[in-house]
């Protein structure tokens, strides 16, 4: 009672868990759109869109990444087989052992109306899925903490599901050799199934229980003559052949039962088969009810994510829909960290120490962000950063596993960034590129705000005053300033510059305007010579310093080999680090 009480409520857990994930997805919004679309609304798209995809030639789609890359999980296999072999074997055995075993009642007992647990061909599936099991576990400890794949992080959740996987499997391979050496347990069992058998069949069916089934008796030892032998397995036929298969066919239980054997009568005198059965119920009980709130929700989200990755894409699918998907991949992430291994700027990393700079990092992050909750200005800041640093190489989502379309989540988180009033700097860097190109997506009006809004606290912080604004002011010389510039030979090469202007004819930006000089400030042959003479605010207050398109058209076409980019590139570095240094003082 107290067993089918205690699963009832761990399902009912599971239930509402899985409801209130779900309902995230329809409630949480990433991007500057779907704050607009109501949940009803996309509940409703939801709904009419998975009606209209089984309905369309598309279920054939779903169904060849339903085989190929849910369960032989084939993405996986492309990138690393090791991976492969322990996410095969984690999803495979896990499933399995849920479906046939934890769930028997619901499940193996409906499907197969004379199961019993302890019966054939279910005795060695249950060990050679908890085999695939620990296997993965195996794999999954040696990557982390002996091969050490480079930038592969191990968080708490990764810790939470790798302890609770195998305090499952370890106390059920214990428990299950504990309970075949248990003459309480074979006593239990011989009060339930034999009512009128008499002692001397008592006697011969215990004798050969020890032999074939490995019971420790107090009572009875081997060898055993052939008769006795014989009476007892005409005994163990009348009574308990339906329900009870030799235990060799379970072969992790049974290495462990011979392993115990000396210390078995001990092991159950210390009524060890109890303590370990409620300390695996509790695992299993923890396992299930906790799952739509841990890291291993992935099994679900996951597959869905797959799915829906594979019949949807932003051009054709309804924007209502493209916003539950964005949510619901969050929750699809299985912290792989395939996406940070092969991340064009992860290296960045290493010489900065923000985790949001490493795709498989910033998840967590944009799932506070998504969720609503309170961010302090550091930790905007550092999500800043991590999503700004973002080449829009599309590295990570032709690698994600499980087909999270990485890239247009960052431009959608970076998006709703831009709409807070913390200045984000690196909008006015060669990073905003991308966003140029996905410039029609945007709202007219989003587009040059964070721009300005950089520009202003730029000229606010530096006490500079920029082109548009008022004229540029001629400042005494800043020897530090002009000195300063010497951080790297390419910057240095400023000095080479004699003014024969090639570098301001070949700009594309100045040809952009017909005024160029009233647009931009200074020109970019003139930044050079305000470095030359250390006059920072002309070089820092120029526009043309800001709006520079990184082409390398300049320094390409000079003919002195000065690295004019590269000198704006340095410049722009400078009186961002100083910025940024004021603002967090």
């Amino acid at each position: 009672m107290f067993f089918t009480i205690s699963l009832y409520v761990a399902l009912a857990i599971f239930g509402l868990g899985l409801v209130y994930k779900i309902s995230t997805w329809f409630r949480y919004n990433i991007g500057i759109t779907a704050g607009e679309i109501s949940t009803s609304t996309r509940i409703s798209a939801a709904v009419k869109g998975i009606f209209l995809t089984i309905l369309s030639g598309k279920i054939f789609t779903l169904l060849r990444v339903f085989i190929l890359d849910v369960v032989l999980q084939v993405r996986v296999l492309r990138e690393d087989f090791l991976r492969w072999l322990m996410h095969i074997c984690l999803y495979v055995g896990f499933m399995l052992l849920l479906l046939m075993h934890a769930l028997d009642n619901f499940v193996t007992s409906v499907l197969f109306p004379e199961y019993y647990s302890t019966i054939n061909p279910f005795m060695f599936l249950r060990d050679f899925f908890g085999l695939l099991v620990l296997i993965g576990i195996a794999v999954a400890l040696y990557r982390r903490f002996i091969l050490k794949v480079p930038r592969l992080r191990t968080g708490g959740q990764d810790h939470y599901a790798i302890i609770i996987l195998a305090v499952i499997m370890i106390s059920g391979v214990l428990l299950e050799g504990v309970k075949i050496t248990s003459y309480s347990s074979y006593q239990d069992m011989v009060e339930e199934y034999t009512i009128e058998a008499d002692e001397e069949e008592l006697q011969v069916l215990e004798a050969y229980w020890v032999q074939e089934f490995g019971v420790v008796s107090p009572n009875v030892k081997g060898p055993f003559d052939a008769e006795t032998l014989e009476l007892g397995k005409e005994a163990h036929e009348m009574t308990c052949v339906e329900c009870h298969s030799r235990p060799h066919s379970a072969f992790l239980g049974y290495a462990t039962a011979k392993i115990i054997t000396p210390i078995a009568l001990g092991l159950d005198g210390a009524k060890l088969p109890t303590i370990l059965w409620y300390i695996h119920f509790l695992a299993c009980w923890l396992g299930l009810a906790y799952l739509p709130f841990s890291k291993m929700f992935h099994i679900v989200a996951s597959p869905l994510s797959l799915l829906a990755n594979a019949v949807m894409d932003s051009g054709t699918s309804h924007p209502a829909n493209i916003a539950t998907r964005q949510v619901m991949e969050l929750d699809a992430c299985t912290h792989c960290c395939t996406c940070s291994v092969n991340c064009s700027v992860g290296v960045a990393f290493e010489t900065i120490p923000n985790l949001n700079i490493l795709p498989s990092e910033k998840i967590a992050s944009v799932k506070t962000l998504a969720a609503g909750k309170d961010l302090s200005a550091q930790q905007l800041r550092h999500i800043q950063e991590g999503i700004y640093l973002c080449t829009n190489c599309r590295r990570c989502t032709v690698v994600c596993p499980v087909g999270i379309n990485l890239q247009d989540l960052w431009f959608n988180v970076r998006e709703t960034l831009l709409k807070r009033d913390y200045p984000e700097f690196l909008t006015l860097s060669p990073f905003s590129y991308y966003r140029g190109l996905m410039r029609e997506e945007l709202v007219d009006d989003n587009y040059p705000a964070p721009l300005a809004r950089a520009r202003d606290a730029i000229a606010a912080e530096c006490d500079l005053m920029t082109a548009s604004e008022k004229p540029l002011a001629l400042t005494p010389t800043d020897r530090e300033f002009k000195s300063g510039l010497g951080l790297s030979d390419q910057a240095s090469t400023f000095s080479d510059c004699f003014g024969c202007e090639t570098c301001t004819t070949v700009c594309p930006v100045v040809a952009n305007f017909e005024s160029p000089q009233e647009a931009l400030g200074l020109l970019p042959h003139q930044i050079m010579h305000s470095c030359g003479l250390g006059l920072k605010d002309l070089a820092f207050g120029s526009s043309m310093l800001w709006d520079c398109l990184t082409c390398y058209q300049c320094q390409e076409q000079c003919p002195q080999g000065v690295c004019v980019t590269d000198v704006l590139y340095e410049l722009k570095n400078r009186v961002i680090k100083q910025i940024k240094d004021q603002i967090t003082k």
